[in-house]
């Protein structure tokens, strides 16, 4: 009986069933994107208006998004891909099928990298090539074996540099959070998430999270976090340091995609004012823990 209560007491929860579901600011289609949530992914249900749902994600960030791209989930019922196999997209982002052939019939859906799918059958042949998944409304599709993994340990931040090369010329796109196109701070909270950390959504938050401490300039190494911004004023950019003075972003100067850049360069040596190295990460294998950021006022990055 205590459970039962303790259950009608937690917020209702819904789960994502279109590949990428935009988040905005306000309950309108014309209201500003402020983040986006992918495929099968958890969220809560904070309010509802016709049409839309206000909803927040697994790092603490909220906004609405619209009721069609969302499927309730009941009281008792678990998160989609919270327990039993679960696979993971590595490719930039993969077809489902209805039947185990490319050529059959159109896919039934393109889910972007990250997008998790519970596995119901592995199918052998050309070697193992298909695996069958079940989806959160409850049909079957099937995804090639090689668009998927089965993640094991958090990436070190070597690896996690040589990740970000499989993102270069992505277009930016602003509130983006998945391969689709990222923003600035959802392409660093993606390659820091992949190391086993959940950090903030936005950048100047970023900034300040108490899992990475900050270091000099001078001692920056591979795999550290660096942010952007006017001195005295918020943060509004990141990139991840990838050594030889270098640096990966999302970044709309020059061209408009995931892009490498000098970090002496006389526009962003200006600008940067904080480098930031990830504290020690143990966790297990698994989606990770959630952390609550301070929500901020979003600026373009």
């Amino acid at each position: 009986m205590v459970f039962i209560l303790f259950l009608l007491l937690l917020p209702p929860r819904a789960v994502v069933i279109a590949s990428v579901a935009e988040m905005h600011s306000l309950a309108d289609q014309d209201a500003s994107v402020v983040s986006q949530v992918i495929y099968g992914s958890p969220v809560e249900v904070m309010e509802d208006k016709p049409g839309w749902v206000r909803v927040r994600t697994a790092d603490e960030y909220e906004g609405w998004v619209a009721a069609g791209l969302l499927k309730r989930l009941g009281v008792e019922e678990p998160s989609y891909a919270s327990s039993g196999r679960v696979a993971e997209i590595r490719s930039l982002f993969a077809h489902l099928y209805r039947e185990p052939d490319v050529t059959r019939h159109k896919p039934l859906l393109t889910v972007p990298f990250e997008t998790r799918l519970e596995v119901v059958e592995e199918r052998g042949g050309e070697p193992q090539r298909w695996l069958q998944v079940r989806l959160p409304d409850g049909q079957s599709a099937w995804v090639q074996r090689g668009d998927v993994s089965f993640p094991s340990r958090p990436l070190t931040a070597r690896e996690a540099v040589a990740l970000s090369m499989r993102f270069l010329n992505l277009p930016y796109l602003w509130g983006g959070r998945s391969s689709f196109g990222y923003d600035c701070s959802g392409f660093t909270q993606m390659l820091v998430r992949k190391r086993g950390a959940a950090m903030p959504r936005d950048a100047d938050p970023q900034s300040r999270w108490t899992g990475s401490r900050p270091v000099r300039r001078r001692h920056a190494r591979p795999g550290d976090l660096l942010y952007f911004g006017k001195r005295g004023e918020r943060v509004t950019h990141t990139g991840m340091y990838i050594g030889g003075g270098r640096f990966v972003h999302a970044s709309t100067r020059g061209r408009p995609v995931i892009q490498i850049s000098r970090l002496r360069h006389p526009h962003w040596w200006r600008l940067l004012v904080g480098v930031r190295r990830l504290k020690a990460v143990a966790r297990p294998p698994g989606p990770a823990a959630a952390v609550a950021p301070t929500r901020a006022e979003r600026r373009r990055e």
